[in-house]
């Protein structure tokens, strides 16, 4: 070996333990350093024409594992998903309060009850009646509260996703910026490790509020690609855009650079996830199943007191919207019913009993009359006579009596989706609303729709992640059926018909099924239809749409004019067997208020809403069941959240062993390097020896 090969071979090799030695020293330096990855020295013989010439520095490499990098970043991003449920989800279970303490939610039906319980032991106390009417209207208040504070929170989920997707956009273009700089500086044979370690750094911050792919760019860097493949980060970063709107599910597009097309990506995991998840699935649930069962506490609370009477009778009674024309409203109901006219002293003046199975109307116990369902309003007049009368206006029936006197109803039999006759039309109700809440109308197939023609619903079909699938805008057809005006929502190719299908069931629901593999869901995104001249649109009618159901649990309040006079509360029962001229509602009965009090516990069948399907209970346990779930949900995200943390720790803990710098290892790799280059400085000291001794010979 010649001594400038010598001298060459040892000056490689001090230059490779200086960069080793660089390469240590600040692998030491940043051992606190939180996401520095430590770095080496990648060497190589060098050898020209057979001759070995040394070391070659081929460049400064991170030391890291694509495998625990990726599920590293997998597990962030499901841990972050499920923190985001389980925080929000948290605070919504604390707006119930607490199940221990008096101020709990569901408690609050049990202090009606009782209070009525109250009254039937002394019907003639204005106050235990007014107390009565206070518990009602504070149970509808809290429940008000309650899902106004539901909602809210999902506006405060939205304003987080907002403020997701901008920072989502700032990091793409970060790592898009780096991707620059990484390859420039490798072009050039420079350490590009600090710009890796920003650039990763940055990779993990995105995990967490969205998963993405990740894969290794040829020259350095990384591209980044949603589940579909589309590129959001390289040489340019994509656009993210949060789309959505108040009555339709949220979801992201992604506009590469350079496209003028925007395309839906799909989110599995991540903050983002999380919180679009807790705004179209988690929090709808809730406020869902809360107007529900607040819904159904009314209906048993109405029901019960439109069975009941007043003393002193009221002269009139109005009722409620009912959204249909009367001949609809009436078609469909079985059994009997009794309406009676009352003097102000309780004494029986007439009765009206009609049978609607037989078709029959009877006055104070005679033959009884036919009547129809396009008769019906004339017929009942006719019945009442001079004693009283009945209008129907605007989809509410009222009732009259003249000459001082009032009015008192006995259900009886009768019968419409689960109600008597009062009940279903709201003659008597205790509990008013400024809306439809019971989405049970009674209509059958081959009942009349009536809505006017030509009237449109725009409708979104989305998937189970929200991205949309298709939006469609069906008219109401001409022709008359309810029959008619599901097959027209349910039309292949200017319906629903390829995702899924309408169906109405036998009280007159109306809800939509998604079919597989899409099994997509449902939202109203406009709705100009009507029943008649001003009447209700489809999704007011049957309760379609986030917009309907969001506010269903606020609708309530007790009637104003009992709330004002709690004397006129309606806590007897009418006596149909008494004759004319003898007393039917007595002073002193508490009969109607022990039915009140009692109404908790009849079974009753409730619609799916939330975590709860289609069952049938009664008031009471239903309160239990839907409080259990309530925690059996936010338990569940709880779990969820830690088993997703353990993973993500795990994960770091396996990363980090590998990236993060060991001391112990740095000190014997720091003692090699110097003792590497105490050698190459004693071969060049030796070679300039060499040197000099032949230059004495010379």
């Amino acid at each position: 070996m010649s001594l400038g090969v010598t001298l060459q071979t040892a000056a490689s090799g001090l230059q490779a333990a200086q960069a080793s030695l660089r390469a240590v020293s600040d692998n030491i330096a940043n051992v606190n350093t939180p996401g520095y990855v430590r770095k080496a020295v990648n060497q190589s013989q060098q050898v020209v024409d057979g001759v070995g010439l040394g070391v070659r520095i081929d460049g400064i490499k991170r030391i890291t594992d694509q495998y625990l990098q990726m599920a590293s970043l997998t597990a962030a991003s499901d841990s972050s998903r499920w923190s985001a449920v389980s925080q929000y989800l948290d605070n919504a279970q604390s707006l119930f309060g607490d199940p221990s303490a008096g101020g709990f939610f569901f408690n609050r039906l049990d202090d009606v009850f009782s209070a009525f319980g109250a009254v039937a032991n002394d019907p003639s106390s204005t106050l235990l009646r007014g107390q009565a009417l206070s518990t009602v209207q504070d149970f509808l208040t809290e429940a008000d509260r309650i899902n106004t504070q539901i909602v809210s929170l999902g506006d405060t989920v939205e304003t987080q996703a907002i403020a997701d997707v901008d920072r989502a956009n700032s990091l793409l273009e970060q790592i898009s910026q780096l991707n620059v700089d990484i390859k420039r500086s490798s072009l050039v044979g420079a350490d590009t490790s600090g710009s890796q370690n920003i650039q990763s750094q940055l990779l993990d911050e995105l995990s967490g509020l969205m998963n993405v792919r990740v894969s290794e760019r040829q020259g350095g860097g990384v591209d980044l690609r949603s589940v579909e493949g589309v590129l959001l980060a390289g040489d340019q970063p994509a656009k993210l855009v949060y789309n959505s709107s108040s009555s339709t599910p949220a979801y992201i597009t992604a506009q590469p650079y350079g496209s003028n097309t925007a395309q839906p990506i799909q989110l599995t995991s991540g903050d983002l996830r999380g919180l679009m998840d807790l705004r179209d699935v988690e929090l709808p649930k809730l406020y869902d199943q809360l107007g529900e069962f607040v819904s159904r506490s009314a209906d048993q609370l109405n029901a019960a007191h439109n069975a009941s009477a007043a003393y002193p009778p009221p002269t009139t009674m109005t009722g409620r919207d009912t959204g249909l024309d009367l001949p609809t409203a009436v078609s469909g109901f079985t059994g009997k019913t009794t309406i009676a006219i009352v003097d102000q002293s309780g004494l029986m003046q007439q009765t009206v009993a009609i049978d609607f199975d037989a078709g029959t109307m009877s006055v104070n116990g005679a033959a009884g009359t036919a009547f129809t369902d396009a008769t019906f309003l004339a017929d009942l007049n006719t019945a009442l006579g001079a004693g009283g009368s009945a209008t129907f206006s605007n989809g509410v029936l009222s009732l009259s009596a003249a000459g001082g006197n009032g009015l008192a109803i006995d259900e009886g039999t009768s019968q419409k989706t689960g109600r008597g006759f009062s009940a279903f039309f709201g003659l008597n109700d205790l509990i008013k609303t400024t809306g439809f809440t019971n989405y049970a109308t009674g209509l059958q197939p081959t009942d009349p729709h009536g809505f006017t023609a030509g009237g449109q619903i725009s409708l979104r079909l989305s998937s189970a992640d929200g991205r949309p699938l298709r939006d469609v805008t069906v008219a109401v057809p001409a022709a008359a059926t309810m029959t008619d005006l599901l097959n027209a929502l349910n039309n292949s190719s200017t319906g629903v018909g390829l995702y899924g299908s309408f169906g109405l069931d036998s009280n007159g629901v109306l809800s939509f099924t998604g079919s597989a593999p899409n099994n997509a869901q449902l939202s109203v995104v406009s709705d100009n239809t009507a029943r008649g001249v001003g009447g209700p649109s489809i999704s007011q009618l049957f309760g379609l749409g986030s917009a309907e159901r969001s506010s269903r649990a606020g609708r309530f309040q007790v009637n104003p004019t009992l709330d004002g006079d709690p004397t006129k509360l309606s806590v007897a029962k009418l006596d149909v067997t008494a004759a004319i001229g003898q007393v039917a509602v007595r002073p002193g009965d508490g009969l109607g208020a022990l039915g009140l009090s009692t109404s908790g516990e009849t079974p009753i069948l409730f619609q799916a809403a939330g975590t709860l399907g289609q069952v049938t209970m009664s008031l009471t346990r239903y309160a239990s069941e839907f409080g259990g779930s309530i925690g059996r949900t936010a338990e569940a995200a709880d779990n969820r959240k830690a088993s997703a943390e353990a993973v993500s720790n795990e994960a770091n803990n396996r990363r980090q062993a590998v990236e993060g710098v060991n001391l112990d290892e740095e000190l014997v790799n720091l003692t090699t390097y110097q003792q590497a280059f105490s050698a190459s400085a004693r071969m060049i000291q030796a070679a300039s020896d060499l040197f000099d001794q032949l230059l004495k010979i010379v």
